[in-house]
């Protein structure tokens, strides 16, 4: 590995720093983005049989609100479950966009690194072009100066494309992901206050 760094040149530690950025901020937002975190399965079920059963408290809603976005959302609309169902649902939509811009966290900075890393990769290709040229007009046709540009020009060509289509990838993926979840939160608060008001039933 090491070989190749060296013999890719000092344009290519660009890119290191860019895949390690990349890499770390896949493995947070898999985590952090889990289905089961955001919007557990039968929370809705659960908030409305604990509220028929033992009412609402402010100790509830502090709970609900600790274990999850989407319980984060559901504590905002039933502070509010004495107002009309037009006031419950403005301060869903308000902890709604809240909750999708903490789910959206770290997302353009990896779109960055997917859209730079290319231009990394060229970077260092037009590093290693200008060190043929200079090879040609300043010590002659070396082999060995004429083989270290051509390696750097191809190995920064090649690691900015290994850096950047992983993290394409990953990117458009958590995009659909949060916009798939706000979707799902956003269906559960809207029967909740329906649930709540009596214009649906569970």
């Amino acid at each position: 590995m090491f070989a190749i760094v060296e013999a890719a040149g000092w344009p290519i530690w660009f890119l290191i720093i860019a895949s390690v950025i990349a890499t770390g901020l896949i493995m947070e937002r898999a985590i952090m983005l889990r289905t089961r975190r955001i919007a557990p399965p039968g929370l809705l079920d659960q908030i409305v049989q604990d509220m028929t059963q033992h009412g609402l408290s402010e100790t509830k809603l502090v709970q609900w609100s600790a274990e999850s976005p989407l319980g984060r959302i559901f504590a905002a609309g039933l502070r509010n479950i004495k107002s009309p169902p037009e006031v419950m649902k403005e301060s869903i939509e308000e902890a709604g966009r809240a909750t999708t811009h903490e789910l959206e966290r770290f997302l353009t900075t990896l779109g960055t690194i997917a859209a730079i890393s290319p231009l990394l990769g060229l970077f260092g290709t037009v590093v290693g072009m200008i060190e043929i040229f200079g090879a040609q007009t300043t010590a002659g046709n070396s082999p060995a100066i004429l083989a270290h540009g051509i390696s750097v020009a191809l190995y920064n060509t090649a690691f900015g494309l290994i850096v950047a289509i992983p993290s394409m990838i990953a990117y458009r993926h958590f995009r659909a992901q949060v916009d798939s979840l706000t979707i799902e939160m956003e269906q559960q608060a809207i029967k909740l206050v329906e649930i709540v008001h009596g214009t649906r039933v569970k």
